[in-house]
């Protein structure tokens, strides 16, 4: 796990509530995939330090479970939503031994899904803990985008990529999976899903003031990709 989720987590919960990527990108395009969620029960996945938990509280969901890999987001979620939520740690890649079967209306999981090799075990795990008609929306890094970064220069072939990001405004190494895109569509399709919603997002215009070279690269680049999956 990189240290941006552990070492820096106060500091990345700090940034991501205001930056470009997250607050004004991932954020706000992730709202409308997800709609209304009041009294819905929720299994928010990889959920940080709480920013969608603390908006699904305010949007009076039902049952709110957050799991995250690192203790460090955890904590903090446990110190902003206390008993509004239940929380706990969990290397998704090993499953979700803890959530029973077709409990959660919904499986809400932002820029999380890349830290994982094997997306076929976690979209049959996340199909088995969804009810019937429930929905697996998520972000994650756009095929596309991640090519620049490939060391073979196959866009099929799977690769583990390691970079240096300055999201708390210091390198810090952080690692995930490129994949593409008929790797992603085929691990919900194959699992019992059908795709009801795929978009780019748009980033908002507010970050235009912030950092105008990182919207002109936003509004002509995509950089993350934003998928609604059913479970029918």
């Amino acid at each position: 796990m990189s240290e941006l989720y552990s070492k820096h987590a106060i500091k990345y919960d700090d940034v991501i509530q205001s930056n470009i990527y997250n607050a004004m990108y991932d954020f706000p395009t992730m709202k409308k995939l997800i709609g209304d969620i009041k009294g819905k029960d929720i299994i928010d996945l990889g959920c940080g330090s709480g920013v969608y938990a603390h908006y699904f509280v305010e949007q009076q969901a039902g049952q709110l479970t957050c799991i995250d890999y690192s203790v460090d987001m955890i904590q903090l979620v446990k110190a902003k939503l206390g008993d509004r939520v239940n929380a706990y740690t969990q290397n998704v890649a090993e499953g979700l031994p803890k959530v029973m079967t077709q409990s959660a209306d919904l499986v809400v999981s932002a820029l999380m899904i890349h830290y994982l090799k094997d997306l076929d075990a976690l979209c049959a795990e996340i199909h088995r803990v969804l009810k019937q008609g429930g929905a697996f929306i998520f972000s994650t890094h756009h095929p596309f985008a991640d090519l620049e970064c490939s060391i073979s220069g196959n866009y099929f072939e799977r690769e583990f990529i390691q970079e240096m990001w300055d999201t708390v405004g210091e390198p810090v190494e952080v690692a995930f999976y490129r994949r593409s895109l008929t790797e992603i569509t085929n691990a919900l399709t194959n699992n019992g899903f059908v795709i009801s919603a795929l978009n780019e997002g748009e980033v908002r215009l507010e970050a235009k003031s912030i950092c105008e070279k990182t919207y002109q690269y936003l509004m002509t680049h995509p950089n993350f990709l934003f998928i609604r999956a059913m479970k029918v």
